[in-house]
């Protein structure tokens, strides 16, 4: 799917400014001069095309009293697909994916300590028989807004 500038301008009204409100797509569409409903279908429809993973909130973990850390792993390509779907059984996994390169599996789990992501590392790595799983907390957040230009 090609995505044209109604599209991108909905992404950037979602990604940086969804509203709270209880019709968002219709604020969405008010603010873009487009209908509801075609808000909706083009969201949806970008959704049905893997551009759109999901809409949802988005928290500071270290405000809520959570931590977070990159993990990395180095997996045999016989054991991508089992290693991605114990990864994804955590709930604190919030993104898992493979790269090209010797540790080609990345993903980011938060928790409520640092001792339950170690745990959860230990038992990823038990069910999968996967040893070189790194985790690689930030010492300093750089935050990047991603916007389409139109």
């Amino acid at each position: 799917m090609e995505i044209d500038a109604t599209d991108r301008r909905i992404l950037n009204v979602i990604q940086s400014n969804f509203p709270i409100d209880i019709r968002p797509y219709s604020k969405i569409a008010e603010r873009l001069e487009l209908t509801e409903t075609e808000v909706i279908d083009r969201v949806a429809a970008l959704k049905a095309a893997g551009i759109i993973r999901r809409i949802g909130g988005n928290f500071v973990p270290d405000k809520l009293g959570y931590v977070s850390t990159l993990c990395a792993a180095r997996v045999p390509a016989e054991k991508l697909d089992l290693f991605a779907g114990t990864v994804n059984d955590y709930t604190g996994v919030t993104h898992n994916y493979v790269r090209d390169n010797d540790f080609n599996v990345w993903f980011t789990f938060i928790a409520p300590s640092m001792e339950k992501i170690e745990e959860s590392l230990d038992e990823i790595r038990r069910r999968t028989g996967v040893a070189e799983v790194l985790s690689l907390p930030a010492t300093k957040v750089f935050k990047i807004k991603a916007e389409f230009i139109l």
